[in-house]
């Protein structure tokens, strides 16, 4: 007797682990199964893909394979079960209706006093964890597999760390009778996105030393390890924190990496600034000692000279000591987060009008600066933004936040605490697709959220004052602030710092940071949400040297096309386990291919805001851009139009599932248009909307609605 469980993939495939044994047996010729009872559970969504003619995909796996078994001879144990994710509890609702009949096959339908265990949630995971430790120091022990327990992989998040595997070589590995090629990709929390020149360099020796080679800057302005194997894990993190940058809250169910605008032009305000995101992350760091415990206390054998001393004399970042309760008893205590710590992730930014590097309406918290008299005095306050969602699943969409009005900059931290305090209280916990906090306030009512929030702070929001955002880009080349410092945005593509042989980046910018590291230069590194970097800070007695590097290192040249310099992809394959096709890799090749389109319609200096992620979740805000593509199957890709050029405004779904040919010849095809049709200055993404090309989308929560009929 068999019972399988497949679940569909791209253009309904089978999964990954499944396609050896549908290879199989879709291929041999004398299997003879008229002594098996089988049956089959699919695992699919009725709405994935939408066109009608693309309907028989929906959970095409499990019913070719069932078809395939009863020609064998196999006797059915029980009818098909089809599980659909668009149903109230998605699978389940299939599952609970299919489970029994099998009960019923085998005659144990009627047996009492038997009951299921419950499946195991993050919400267990986390209440069981011990604040944060699991058994992730007995995982690292384990040289036995390159690979963590499922449970661990969750709680490692919290720590900054994420298990993958190369997906390129996995199907080879499986052929071989080999474990897939396991690593972790490792973030920074950096609060601001400011490297000083040692960090630079500590970061830039560890992606030799401990990961792959390159080093990512990500779409919330750090660094990214990527191919770090578990035993250089510890050696790495005590690495990081040797040069005061740590890991901790990087990942997980908590307050994430706070993001902070660049601002090269002014630096009173941008020291305002990066000084409010620094407390905010220090205000809302969990106060758990097992990150200390597991990755920072005692020795490990790849400690340098000065690491231990390095962390054990920060004041700030992870706590070192638990608190002495009653009964003399030294306990961890969350007096935030609680045991269980929040539904989902939380992300907060900061920007300063007109600029909006770090798409202030994508995130749960955006903080717009309010500046008079070149002196930040507050904050409006954005809440509920979120780009997360599952294809065609209208019961998930992103969302731009909410606004619930002003803050002065002393209360600021405040607030964003009491907006999470509500979450934590509020969220979804029984749902993970609905736990973020953009569905909370949606059921709630703004109004209603704003109440509980304003309740824990003791006082209401004032009204927002005015201001204006005009631009979500990066500036690119020199610039020099009020103080007579200089800057220079560098363009690097999609955020992967590597030496290739036409640039050799990598080498360039250790190079820049080994020179301002020197004697008492003033250089530092700024991150952008837009995966570029800023030298910063350069005085004009070094400047000529830093652009004499800059050009020996081809890091200088800024004259790519506009569309170039605004777009912005997401790592996707190889190494993220949630990708559906190509992103980092694919964009570049995209854009050089519409780059000769752009030149014949005189755009090549024209911006549009376009991204690429490799899966729905967003993670290079796709749902804000003027043109995304968002990965649905390997070579496949759903197009969105009619984003906000400066991240105001959500776009929509204009074609399903649309490979390359038809990609190029449609935004071929709107980009003309646009060109010939536009009012003076007008973007793209409004140009959509006024041409009737694409609905605009007023709300996240009518993202799905008024979808074009041919898309």
């Amino acid at each position: 007797m068999f019972d399988f469980v497949t679940s569909t993939s791209g253009q309904g495939e089978f999964p990954t682990n499944g396609k050896q044994f549908w290879d199989g047996v879709k291929n041999t010729t004398d299997l003879d199964l008229s002594g098996i009872r089988f049956s089959v559970f699919g695992l699919g969504d009725s709405q994935y893909w939408p066109r009608k003619e693309d309907k028989h995909y929906y959970n095409k796996p499990a019913k070719d394979l069932f078809a395939k078994l009863k020609l064998y001879g196999g006797v059915e144990l029980a009818d098909i079960g089809l599980g659909d994710d668009q149903d109230a509890d998605g699978f389940a609702t299939g599952f609970n209706e299919w489970i029994p009949k099998i009960w019923a096959a085998l005659g144990v339908d009627n047996v009492e006093g038997v009951e299921e265990p419950k499946p195991i949630t993050n919400e267990d995971m986390k209440l069981g964890s011990d604040y944060l430790r699991g058994t992730i120091v007995e995982g690292l022990q384990d040289q036995s597999t390159g690979a963590i327990s499922a449970v661990d992989q969750q709680l490692t998040k919290f720590h900054g760390i994420y298990m993958q595997d190369d997906r390129d070589i996995r199907d080879e590995r499986k052929a071989q009778g080999l474990e897939p090629a396991y690593s972790f990709m490792v973030r920074v929390r950096l609060p601001g996105g400011i490297a000083t020149p040692k960090q630079y360099l500590k970061m830039d020796e560890l992606a030799d030393e401990r990961g792959n080679g390159t080093l990512k800057l990500t779409t919330r302005a750090t660094f990214q390890l990527h191919g770090v194997v578990k035993h250089d894990l510890k050696p790495a993190i005590r690495g990081m924190n040797s040069a005061l940058m740590d890991t901790l809250a990087a990942c997980g169910d908590v307050n994430r990496n706070v993001m902070v605008s660049a601002l090269p032009h002014n630096a009173k305000i941008h020291g305002q600034v990066a000084e409010v995101g620094a407390l905010i992350s220090e205000f809302l760091l969990p106060r758990t000692t097992a990150y200390h415990e597991i990755w920072l206390q005692g020795e490990d054998e790849g400690d340098k000279p000065g690491y231990a001393e390095a962390w054990e004399n920060r004041k700030e970042g992870p706590t070192k000591k638990k608190t002495l309760v009653a009964g003399n008893v030294l306990t961890d205590i969350e007096p935030q987060y609680g045991v269980t710590y929040l539904p989902r992730k939380f992300k907060v930014v900061i920007t300063v009008p007109p600029y909006n590097d770090v798409d202030v309406y994508a995130h749960d918290v955006g903080l717009i600066a309010i500046v008079e008299d070149n002196e930040v005095i507050g904050f409006n306050v954005l809440a509920g933004g979120g780009m997360g969602s599952t294809h065609n699943n209208k019961k998930t969409y992103p969302r731009t936040g909410s606004m619930l009005g002003y803050v002065s900059k002393d209360q600021v931290h405040i607030a964003c605490e009491k907006i999470m305090l509500v979450q934590r209280d509020f969220g979804d916990r029984t749902n993970r697709k609905h736990a973020r906090l953009k569905y909370t306030i949606d059921d709630l009512g703004v109004e209603v959220f704003k109440s509980k929030v304003e309740d824990l702070l003791g006082y209401k929001f004032d009204a927002p004052k005015p201001f204006k955002i005009e631009s979500n880009i990066d500036y690119f080349g020199w610039c020099k602030d009020e103080l007579g410092y200089n800057h220079f945005t560098t363009f690097i593509e999609n955020g992967r710092i590597e030496d290739t042989p036409e640039l050799p980046q990598k080498t360039g910018l250790r190079k820049v940071a080994e020179f301002l590291g020197s004697g008492n230069r003033s250089g530092e590194f700024r991150l952008t949400g837009n995966q570029h970097i800023l030298i910063s800070n350069v005085s004009d007695e070094d400047l000529d040297e830093v652009k004499q590097l800059l050009a020996q290192y081809k890091l200088d040249n800024t004259d790519f096309s506009a569309l170039r310099k605004s777009s912005a992809a997401c790592v996707a394959f190889p190494t993220c386990g949630l990708a559906m096709a190509e992103s980092e890799r694919y964009l570049p090749v995209l854009i050089t291919k519409l780059e000769e389109a752009l030149e014949e319609y005189g755009l090549r200096h024209d911006s549009v805001v376009m991204r690429m992620t490799g899966c729905p979740n967003g993670c290079a805000r796709p749902w804000v851009a003027e043109v995304a593509l968002v990965g649905k199957a390997y070579g496949a890709y759903n197009l969105m139009l009619g984003g906000g050029h400066h991240g105001q405004r959500l776009n929509k779904i204009y074609r399903y599932s649309i490979k390359e040919d038809e990609i190029l010849e449609i935004l071929k095809n709107l980009f003309k248009r646009w060109s010939l049709e536009r009012d003076e200055g007008e973007p793209f993404g409004d140009w959509c909307i006024r041409a009737g090309i694409i609905a605009e989308t007023t709300e996240g929560k009518y993202f799905h609605d008024n979808i074009p009929e041919d898309a």
